[in-house]
């Protein structure tokens, strides 16, 4: 159960790897929509190879994989609405000059994160180790939203004790999620653990649609079709590697 906690610390801790980034030298908001898209492709073949095509073997049926995919939706919806209400719509925004809710903005970067690290902490189920591509996956993605946010929290003057405190505060909090992931269901139903794959599943892409493509095609162009799909290229081969 130690190592999921320890792989969700790890993938989280891009988070504290981004806020050093801009505290040092930020980079130009094009670069981050790059990076930003190849996270993304990244992401959505993991996604398809790590979760959604996991849940199908493991349940043996498609209808927790539909329910899943569904409920993951819905849930990371209705989460993000309300949160962007509260004032942390601006959370992934590369460069955002407005705060926003510090409040807001953290629950919505931990909304984010939960899915993928409860993600994480399943792929140990299996009993063959952490998944490399969803590990790489979560670490990527991690990093244009961290430069983003403490870009933001910089600018309305908040101190660089509390914004590392924060990143800290939140990777621990992952590593919390992917030890629920693994320690909840170790021992469940694999119709069970086929829904909380596909809710996964469904709860990342429905962030990666809402939330990071929209950004990196902002501000990398047209160029990030060819960084998506880099990023979902080097996913498959590492999946291809750990299945050699």
């Amino acid at each position: 159960m130690a190592e999921a906690f320890v792989w969700g610390v790890v993938a989280a801790s891009s988070l504290v790897l981004g806020a050093l980034i801009v505290l040092w030298r930020p980079p130009s908001r094009r670069l981050l929509g790059l990076v930003m898209a190849f996270g993304g492709g990244v992401l959505i073949s993991a996604v398809a190879y790590e979760l959604v095509a996991d849940a199908i073997d493991t349940g043996g049926d498609y209808w927790p994989v539909a329910l899943g995919l569904v409920l993951g939706a819905l849930v990371f919806y209705g989460g993000d609405f309300a949160i962007d209400r509260m004032g942390g719509a601006s959370r992934k925004r590369v460069g955002a000059d407005e705060e926003g809710s510090p409040l807001a903005l953290t629950l919505g970067i931990v909304l984010d994160g939960v899915p993928e690290s409860i993600a994480l902490g399943l792929t140990l189920l299996a009993g063959e180790g952490v998944s490399a591509a969803l590990l790489v996956a979560v670490f990527l993605s991690n990093v244009p939203e961290s430069v983003a946010a403490t870009a933001g929290f910089r600018s309305s003057g908040r101190t660089t004790r509390w914004i590392m405190g924060l990143w800290l505060g939140i990777a621990l909090v992952s590593g919390v999620a992917s030890l629920a992931g693994y320690g909840i269901l170790d021992g469940a139903s694999n119709w069970i653990v086929s829904l909380v794959l596909a809710f996964a599943g469904g709860a990342v892409l429905t962030m990666l649609a809402d939330t990071m493509m929209p950004e990196a095609f902002a501000y990398g162009g047209k160029t990030v079709g060819l960084a998506t799909t880099a990023g979902f290229a080097l996913a498959v081969a590492v999946v291809a590697l750990e299945n050699a």
